[in-house]
């Protein structure tokens, strides 16, 4: 019988308590993981169910994880839940997402402050008067990291919804006019990249108790597109990898002063 379904392992990821370090970069491609992992001093593949792929190894000699979480908040509430229950509290999530303000363009880095709940999960977890932001610790770690290693970032909020398409065809779709007037309102109030995942987490993360952050890799910016600016297509994240690394090593030299 698979380990999903025995009593002591989570249903979805396929793990249990010690398979996990407390330090957990999520990004949402499965095919990512053993990329993130090999940034980690030593890592072996430790589960494999479903969305969820798992590398566990160390940095600096502290137990650290990189877990997919699919795309998407649903499934990526799953993921920070079941991590949750088996140890975990310090979750980066990296990904992509595409530019919304002008100045942001392909190949930036945006760190999210908060996020704009246009999306479905977090409405089972918290009243919609409830804000999506990131813990100001591992924010203030993004921060550093995208410093320290050179990178052009940016910092602020950043849209999420549920449909991909949504987005990129909304005049396509029934409600058109409600995707059409709130992408303009984002706009007109400094959103500076749209995604799937961060919003969900954040307010998971709310309610688990639990450090979240993200670091967002930027692929295109459709605005810069649609005014004939300079679009440039980036779709290699390894900066945004990079930066997620060397944020958590910034937060485990932080907690072990804190643990003094």
């Amino acid at each position: 019988m698979s380990k999903a379904y025995s009593k002591d392992v989570q249903y979805h990821i396929n793990m249990k308590q010690g398979d996990v370090g407390r330090y957990v970069i999520l990004p949402g491609d499965p095919k990512r993981c053993e990329k993130i992992a090999k940034h980690f001093d030593t890592a072996e593949l430790v589960a494999d169910h479903r969305e969820f792929v798992t590398y566990t190894g160390y940095l600096d000699g502290v137990k650290v994880s990189v877990t997919s979480t699919g795309i998407g908040g649903p499934s990526a509430s799953i993921a920070l839940e079941e991590l949750a229950n088996i140890g975990a509290d310090t979750f980066i999530r990296v990904g992509t997402s595409g530019g919304m303000d002008v100045n942001v363009m392909g190949g930036d880095l945006v760190v999210a402050s908060g996020a704009i709940r246009m999306e479905g999960t977090g409405r089972e977890y918290a009243p919609m008067e409830f804000p999506a932001v990131a813990d100001y610790d591992v924010l203030n770690a993004l921060v550093r990291a995208s410093q320290n290693l050179g990178k052009k970032y940016h910092v602020g909020i950043v849209q999420c919804k549920d449909a991909y398409y949504g987005q990129h065809e909304p005049e396509t779709k029934p409600v058109s006019y409600e995707l059409q007037n709130k992408w303009e309102a984002w706009l007109r109030l400094g959103a500076l990249a749209s995604e799937m995942e961060s919003a969900a987490l954040f307010i998971v993360g709310a309610y688990r108790k639990v450090r979240v952050g993200a670091i967002l890799s930027v692929v295109a910016n459709q605005e810069r597109r649609k005014l004939g600016l300079d679009d440039p297509q980036v779709h290699d994240t390894e900066d945004a990898i990079k930066a997620a690394v060397e944020a958590i090593r910034i937060l485990i030299k932080e907690d072990k002063l804190k643990s003094y």
